[in-house]
């Protein structure tokens, strides 16, 4: 296999500061957004029985059983750790009216009613023989969601959830359950298993959705009830309640956005939720509270848009377009549904208040609601546990949006550099960004930006040792050079998943401002395989396609295992705010879709495409001057 190795001269300059430890860091890989039958809509959608046991179990490599199909099943590599995210909003309320287990007392006339006709709706959907998915989605606000900075939240009409009476004791119990599970699972050094919930604000079908993840244990998990976006759906909110909660308890909290790409501009706008002007409060506390966002799972892609980024050829990945709601629209596309666009936007606002609120680190997770993390393409088992089959991928699966399976992608995974495998060193490296997503493929990719890297680092097993050294990781900061003629550099390794493809380029991915304050972007080819050449505008051929359409089948014929490249930044102005993150492409492969045309024995469908392209995104590294 051909091993591409680009080494660019090295400039003498100052050294970096450091964000992460010079320890001996490994790379671990989990899931931190998944969902068991305790959640409303994963019961409701025919998980009635996969719960935190059965996802723990799964993400170890053990045989479960699929809670719809009721077959024996297995994932292929298991996970290093996993965040149960069971949404707060009636955590555990459907689960256990329908099983009988509900503990509720005398609400009053108007109460029971309400809880009556749930519980014979429950029955409905599930009795009649119907039962294909329900949602509890209200109606977009068209006017609304092409106007980013009005208020979603204040519209009358805005209820996103059936008034189920007053649950807590349930919620309570179920949370109990939750948080036990997660310790008994929990093995340090082996797997972690880590407390978390999703608050899922949803305002105008606009994903504004956090999921709360935290490192400590049940016991002081117990002091608190998740919460909801039934309590509010202001982030603001959320974060008041963090740091409230975390005085009290002495809890630790991160709080993860998801989905961005179906935002309705509300994810990274200019202006907060309630249309006032981002100061300097917000952006602090906005940074301290969400230092990763999720930028890949089943929900489509979310690094950037065609319509964003005309130049970059890799761009329209993994596509979603539904909104979360009951009458389909075709998606907006704006600045502030974009991780991509999400950066340059936080520049151009540190620019001015001195801040940036958008200073993120990048995963991937699935958001699965069977309660299986299932991120390989040829073992993927849905959104929903009722359309985890071939013959039922064609139904809607998340109510009234007509997105089917065969729309969703098996997406991604959280990468995490750390120095042991407990909830404190995978927390911890989260709140310092040293961390990466993929959609799905296990690609081990280290970055770390500097002024005067050793070229002996290419060569060396651990590459880290000069990393940490002479510059910083992923999530870094690097500061102004000493001399003012260096050019920033970044030392950069990707190796390819050992079960899965080769490897096609890696790239850089710069943007910043000029000396207007605007933001621009582009993106390097640093590394690739085959010994392709670049022509004039930096472009590099395709690395080609052995992918087999009658079979599902692919050879590494093409492609490299591993690329590594110390590149400098040529245009890189000490004047100017920046930020740099990698990107590795691998070779095409099989979609999960290709897979089951075959297996029915249909064309391949029309809904996402026969083979993908699967990536690594690595947290950027910012630099200012």
């Amino acid at each position: 296999m051909k091993i591409k190795t680009i080494l660019l001269p090295i400039l003498i300059g100052a050294n970096s500061i450091s964000v992460a430890s010079e320890s001996q860091t490994s790379v671990y890989w989990g899931d931190t957004h998944l969902h068991t039958s305790y959640s409303f809509d994963a019961f409701l959608n025919k998980n009635q029985s996969a719960d935190p046991d059965t996802a723990y179990r799964w993400a170890k490599g053990k045989p479960v059983i699929h809670p719809y199909t009721n077959s024996r099943i297995q994932i292929e590599t298991p996970l290093d750790f996993l965040v149960v995210s069971d949404h707060a909003e009636g955590m555990g309320v459907i689960r256990a009216i329908t099983n009988e287990k509900e503990e509720y007392g005398e609400e009053g006339f108007f109460k029971n009613i309400v809880r009556w006709f749930t519980v014979q709706y429950i029955q409905y959907v599930y009795d009649d023989g119907k039962g294909e998915g329900i949602t509890l989605f209200n109606e977009v606000l068209p006017e609304k969601a092409q106007n980013p900075g009005t208020d979603p939240v204040q519209d009358p009409s805005n209820i996103m959830y059936d008034n189920l009476g007053d649950m807590s004791p349930t919620e309570i119990t179920a949370w109990g359950e939750i948080a036990d599970a997660a310790d008994r699972h929990n093995e340090p050094g082996k797997f972690t298993a880590i407390l978390g919930w999703e608050w899922s604000s949803i305002p105008t079908g606009a994903n504004l959705h956090r999921v709360v993840m935290s490192p400590n244990d049940a016991a002081t998990a117990k002091k608190y009830l998740p919460y909801g976006s039934d309590q509010s759906q202001y982030p603001e909110d959320l974060w008041a309640w963090l740091d409230k909660t975390s005085k009290e308890t002495g809890s630790e909290f991160i709080a993860i956005p998801h989905n961005s790409n179906v935002s309705k501009g509300y994810m990274f706008p200019e202006v907060t939720l309630k249309g006032e002007p981002i100061n300097v409060a917000y952006a602090k506390t906005r940074m301290a509270w969400e230092p990763v966002v999720e930028v890949t799972q089943i929900k489509g892609d979310s690094e950037t848009h065609p319509q964003l980024s005309p130049d970059d050829e890799f761009a329209d990945f993994e596509s979603y377009g539904f909104y979360l709601q009951k009458t389909p629209q075709d998606p907006i596309v704006t600045k502030a549904d974009y991780v991509r666009a999400g950066l340059k936007r936080g520049l151009e606002i540190e620019n001015k208040i001195g801040v940036n609120p958008y200073k993120f680190g990048l995963i991937g997770s699935t958001d699965s609601h069977t309660g299986l993390s299932t991120a390989e393409e040829n073992n993927f088992w849905g959104k929903f546990a009722h359309d985890s089959t071939p013959d039922t991928k064609r139904k809607d699966i998340i109510g009234g949006t007509k997105a089917s399976g065969w729309d969703m992608s098996a997406s991604g995974l959280a990468a995490v550099w750390a120095d042991e495998n407990t909830r404190d060193g995978i927390y911890s490296a989260f709140k310092r960004r040293e961390v990466y997503a993929t959609s799905g493929p296990r690609i081990k990719v280290r970055m770390f930006g500097g002024w005067n890297f050793n070229s002996k680092a290419l060569q060396a097993e651990n590459m880290a040792k000069y990393g940490y050294k002479q510059g910083v990781p992923m999530g870094g900061d690097l500061t102004r050079p000493s001399d003012v003629n260096a050019k920033a550099e970044f030392l950069i390794r990707a190796t390819k998943d050992p079960l899965n493809a080769n490897l096609d380029r890696v790239q850089v991915v710069k943007g910043w401002l000029d000396d207007q304050g605007i933001s621009h972007e582009k993106v390097f080819n640093v590394a690739w395989s085959d010994d392709r050449k670049l022509n004039a505008n930096g472009k590099l051929p395709s690395v080609g396609n052995t992918v087999n359409l009658e079979y599902a089948s692919y050879d590494n014929s093409i492609g490299s295992a591993e690329l590594s490249t110390i590149w400098k930044d040529e245009s890189f102005d000490a004047s100017q705010r920046a930020f740099y993150y990698v990107r590795v492409l691998q070779i095409p492969t099989p979609r999960h879709s290709l897979y089951d045309g075959i297996a029915l024995q249909i064309d391949a469908p029309i809904e996402g495409p026969a083979t993908i392209q699967e990536r690594a995104y690595t947290s950027p590294i910012w630099y200012t001057p």
